[in-house]
């Protein structure tokens, strides 16, 4: 035997040549196998069979990355700045909550380095090869081309490799492919442009033999292989920034901007009006801290961690928080059908005998649900119980789904398949085979032999001579024989896979096993047709309905046939076009952008295709979230906006690429983790909109003054007292409000939409402007009176402006509707940190040591009624101006 030290791989059709040209083409002797010298120098050449991994980035590293946002980099700016004018305490805790964000954000990220290492701990561990003309096990990292294969049901196919031969052998590709039912192998050249879902003489690396035996040959190890493919894709796939680190990054650039200009006005006006250089350099600073809201970082990470609580709770596990509120703004959701939308569980949910249709109900494998109408059909239904190799144990499944649905259908007539196999011991046996397209059991029942068929309808009627009605039989006719048929296409016209049930009977003194078993299988008595499927889940469709209702489209795209995709499609709600991942090959980035946009459902999607529809989407401007749970989802999964994951049939690459898992597999918990999502980032909207509007009022209100006449209102410290006090508590609570009421009849934000948009940022002036004027007023008001007490005049200036801030609060809340709604008392953490502001501003101005440290001094009730008054008036202007705009809308 001769052989060649580098047979080719990569992207050779395989399935295209025949047996004899892939022998020839990998050198490898079909009855002896590769010699072991044979295989250690291709071993050599192509190396293991595991997949590559790049080198990690050293943690030091993955930890200073969380230090590049913007905001971040001004934050530390401002420690040191508080530092400067002697604020420890505030520059303290704006350090400690810069280091918290980092370690928070380098533990979630680093998970993600695990998506190749669960890639190749996916492998099989050991193989069964023909080498030097014997069977060997073997470590499957040592598997080269050329090796020869031996695999049963049961075995996980360790490499790429082409069918030499098939016994009744199938195999489940849905973790690659998306087919939600096994595929029957054989050994025959394909046209070389056949889809990866319909080489059925290829058999690939991670995927299950599910039933019968194969011998086939390695093509390819390693990175060659599809599964290798995958890998490189999934490592060449790069992390996106989330629309909230965007516009966070967004909003860091603006405050940079207005701090600067804030420190540079400040001192030259300072100057200007002779103020001594210390005293100005000090309040410039300190006004140029209260411009940055140190406490978004820790708001946001206190709004995005409950949130992760929450969802959690809700089933739906967020690994990176800041992609906890980018469903929030999601446009488009692309689903995988097998698993997601539907139960990934083969089931008959039709069956047809006795002349009528029955709907059949119940989903699984443990024969939950009933046949609707049907009266006794155990005797119709004993081919489902007793012609299969399926078996349950402990509730799951062992073998084939489609037998599984059988089983699942025969134990809902009423049938126990292991009393019935006991009554009706199998004898003898014809396995399923793609040449003659059914199987047939033989059992033995006293003086005679029951035969029990299953297989393709159109097989069997050719074989079949009577049919059961109500277990008597009658002869087949022509107009009866066509009924079958009609009944057949109607069924296959859902979409559904279609099995016909028959027997016979025979003597059994006439019956020997050892003649060609097929001789017997004629004369048939045809018991029923059974229509079935890979159900959609119950939940789904009225999730869909709700996606709709929010304005996000929902596109499903899978591995199953063009007829099947679009049945599933039209029963879930997706209406739009239907096409197939073929479709994208030859067109261009702008051909395929539109054909994405309207098509509602894809089929015989590779993973390359898939990746190609979330890219045309974002190219369009939509937020993509890609649902799935196979290995063949995992690239799309990572390049999407946000990834999601199936906890409980999702396998470990798939959890490891996304950002959110669903432990419950059920796509309505996609919708409640939208909602939380939308509730997430509208919570962090009302916190920027509170803090960017007082520290626009503390601006207006220091620069104003001057014009006036006047002092500067504050001190250095009472600036940093409204930052700490303000910033803190209560801002920390509009984190944790509910969610507004209609907040999922909206369409979701643009990608674009800033933070801080041009309307908003008018608003917020308004705010300011509102506070600087009503400071300025009373300021004034105060130093007419009694111009040799400026003491007091500040004393109440200052605390008018922190009492501003307890209405403001509620504009942030609302920022369409009336604060006054039925949520104004549902947040009982913002009420407990309003009081607590008001006690320490109480304390602030009539405590001795606070009033030394403050430049504060008593005010009388009438001045503290007077800084009510006033201060309520940014709530009152408020709801007046939302009042008219009610009015003028109508």
């Amino acid at each position: 035997m001769t052989h060649q030290t580098e047979p080719p791989q990569g992207s050779h059709h395989w399935h295209a040549d025949t047996t004899a040209d892939v022998l020839a083409r990998l050198r490898t002797g079909n009855s002896r196998g590769l010699t072991q010298e044979a295989a250690q120098e291709r071993l050599q050449a192509h190396g293991p069979n595991r997949l590559a991994e790049r080198p990690p980035r050293p943690a030091w590293l993955k930890f200073l990355d969380q230090f590049r946002d913007t905001l971040v980099i001004i934050l530390l700016g401002a420690a040191v700045l508080a530092g400067s004018i002697g604020e420890l305490k505030d520059a303290i805790v704006i350090t400690v909550v810069v280091l918290l964000n980092a370690t928070l954000g380098f533990i979630q990220e680093h998970r993600a380095e695990a998506a190749l290492a669960a890639l190749k701990n996916m492998l099989a561990p050991t193989a069964r090869v023909r080498r030097d003309g014997g069977i060997q096990q073997i470590d499957a990292v040592d598997l080269v081309p050329g090796d020869l294969l031996l695999l049963e049901a049961g075995d996980r196919i360790p490499a790429d490799a082409r069918i030499l031969s098939a016994h009744s052998a199938e195999i489940a590709e849905a973790a690659l492919t998306g087919e939600s039912q096994p595929v029957a192998k054989h050994a025959e050249a394909l046209d070389p442009d056949s889809v990866l879902a319909d080489r059925r003489n290829m058999a690939y690396m991670n995927t299950v033999v599910t039933r019968g035996r194969l011998e086939a040959i390695v093509v390819g190890t390693g990175m060659q292989t599809e599964m290798g493919r995958l890998a490189g894709l999934l490592a060449d796939t790069a992390d996106g920034e989330t629309p909230l680190q965007i516009q966070l990054d967004g909003l860091g650039k603006r405050l940079a901007m207005i701090a600067g200009g804030v420190v540079s006005l400040m001192f030259v006006l300072g100057l200007m009006r002779g103020d001594p250089l210390l005293q100005t350099a000090m309040t410039a600073i300190a006004l140029a801290v209260a411009a940055i809201p140190e406490g978004l970082p820790a708001v946001v990470t206190v709004t995005l961690a409950l949130g992760m609580h929450r969802m959690a709770k809700r089933h739906a596990i967020v690994k990176k928080l800041a992609a906890v509120e980018t469903l929030g703004c999601t446009t488009v959701i692309c689903s995988d059908k097998t698993g997601t939308l539907t139960l990934n569980q083969m089931t008959a949910r039709t069956l047809y005998c006795n002349g009528t249709r029955y709907d059949v109900r119940g989903e699984g494998y443990a024969g939950n649900g009933e046949i609707v109408g049907a009266g006794d059909l155990r005797h119709t239904l004993l081919p489902a119980a007793l012609c299969i190799d399926a078996r349950l144990r402990d509730g799951q499944l062992l073998g084939d789904p489609t037998e599984g649905a059988l089983l699942a259908l025969a134990i809902k007539a009423g049938l126990d398949p292991e009393t019935a196999a006991q009554h009706l011991p199998r004898i003898a046996e014809i396995p399923f085979d793609s040449a003659h397209r059914y199987m047939a059991t033989f059992h033995r029942d006293g003086e005679q032999i029951r035969v029990f068929v299953k297989g393709a309808p159109d097989a069997l009627l050719q074989r079949t001579s009577r049919y059961l009605v109500n277990d008597s039989a009658k002869s087949l006719d022509a107009a009866q024989r066509q009924r079958f048929v009609d009944e057949n296409d109607a069924l296959a016209g859902q979409a559904m896979r279609v099995l016909a049930l028959a027997g016979r009977i025979i003597p059994a003194a006439d019956f020997d096993a050892n003649p060609d078993l097929p001789d017997w299988v004629i004369e048939l008595t045809l018991h029923a047709l059974v229509g079935i499927i890979d159900p959609p889940r119950p939940e789904a469709q009225a999730a869909i309905a709700s996606c709709h209702a929010a304005g996000i489209e929902v596109k499903m795209i899978t591995g199953d046939h063009r007829v099947t995709a679009a049945a599933i499609g039209r029963s879930l709600g997706l209406s739009g076009e239907v096409h197939e991942g073929r479709e994208l090959d030859d067109k261009t980035p702008e051909e395929v952008s539109a054909l994405v946009e309207h098509g509602a459902v894809f089929a015989r999607v590779a993973p390359e295709h898939k990746l190609r529809i979330v890219e045309a989407l974002q190219a369009r401007g939509h937020v993509v979230a890609m649902t799935g749970d196979g290995v063949n989802d995992a690239p799309a999964l990572k390049a999407a906006d946000i990834g999601v994951a199936m906890g409980i049939t999702g396998t470990e690459v798939t959890r490891e690429a996304a950002t959110l898992v669903l432990t419950d597999d059920n796509f309505a918990s996609i919708v409640r983790a939208v909602e939380e999502g939308r509730t997430i980032y509208d919570n962090i909207v009302k916190f920027v909109r509170f803090q960017i509007s007082t520290n626009i009022g503390a601006i207006l209100t220091v620069l104003g003054a001057p014009f006036l006449g006047l002092a500067t209102p504050f001190t250095a410290i009472q600036i940093l007292w409204v930052n700490i006090i303000m910033d803190g508590p209560p801002a920390m609570t509009l984190g944790v409000e509910p969610a507004r009421p209609g907040i999922m009849r909206e369409r979701p934000r643009s990608r674009e939409a800033a933070i801080l948009s041009t309307q908003r940022l008018w608003r917020i002036g308004l705010y300011g402007l509102t506070m600087a004027i009503g400071t300025l007023s009373v300021y004034a008001w105060a130093m007419a009176g009694d111009p040799a007490n400026a003491t007091r005049a500040m004393t109440l200036a200052f605390t008018t402006f922190v009492l501003f801030q307890f209405f403001n609060i509620f504009n942030a809340r609302a920022e369409h509707g009336s604060a006054f709604n039925r949520q104004f008392f549902s947040n009982g953490k913002l009420w407990l940190a309003l009081i607590a502001v008001v006690v320490l501003q109480i304390v602030a101005v009539h405590w001795a040591p606070a009033q030394m440290i403050f430049d504060t001094t008593d005010l009388s009730l009438k001045e503290w009624a007077l800084s009510v008054a006033v201060a309520s008036s940014t709530l009152m202007l408020e709801e007046t101006r939302k009042l008219l705009a009610r009015c003028l809308r109508r």
